[in-house]
């Protein structure tokens, strides 16, 4: 128990100091890591506390795959001279914005926490069934049999979703040039290089 005690706090105060240093790093891509570190210390604690399914959830998809795309964004736009015109630019509308967001979670959190009401005799409700089976096996029971038209809609919207975003990156666009590799390995050396003729003194006039 003392050992369970110990590797909890550590694990809290990890999760507490790693998300203070995402919104107070100065630079974005030490951000993200440390959203990375903010994400695998609360995955331990869901861990500890007995929700396992919920902690390798959080391990698997939004370490492996949110964080990651997350750095992957930041590396590749340049943030690092963007953020003149951001933050500092005299027409930016970027810090008010953000205030109003956060005020607005800040009182939607007030309401939740200041309404929340714990219900008399939930606790020694009979409706509760305790077993042997374990949380993720739980899960599995109620969502492929209770939940599981609504499982498959949300599959089905997944899927279309993708198929869309697949349909809007290789449509047609007017005025976008895009590179065909086809074309640049099968064509003839003799159709790619043109041979002009040049006078003394004079330059050659390149087509715009």
């Amino acid at each position: 128990m003392l050992a369970h005690a110990i590797f909890f706090y550590f694990f809290s105060i990890l999760a507490i100091f790693s998300a203070l240093m995402v919104i107070t790093s100065r630079s974005t891509v030490n951000s993200v890591f440390f959203l990375i570190l903010d994400f695998i210390s609360v995955g331990c604690l869901f861990i500890m506390v007995g929700a396992e399914f919920l902690g390798m959830i959080i391990l698997i998809v939004y370490v492996g795959a949110v964080a990651v795309l997350f750095l992957f964004v930041v590396m590749m736009l340049n943030v690092a001279e963007q953020k003149q015109s951001w933050f500092i630019g005299k027409k930016s509308t970027h810090i008010p914005a953000g205030l109003i967001v956060s005020v607005l979670i800040f009182l939607e959190l007030l309401v939740v926490v200041g309404g929340w009401k714990q219900k008399d005799g939930l606790m020694s409700s009979t409706s509760l069934v305790i077993s042997n089976i374990s949380n993720t096996h739980q899960l599995g029971l109620v969502m492929y049999t209770d939940y599981i038209l609504y499982f498959q809609l949300a599959g089905i919207i997944l899927l279309l979703s993708m198929i869309g975003a697949i349909l809007l990156t290789f449509r047609k666009r007017i005025g976008v040039k895009k590179q065909s590799y086809i074309k640049q390995i099968s064509r003839d050396p003799l159709s790619s290089v043109e041979l002009k003729e040049v006078k003394s003194n004079d330059g050659v006039k390149l087509d715009d």
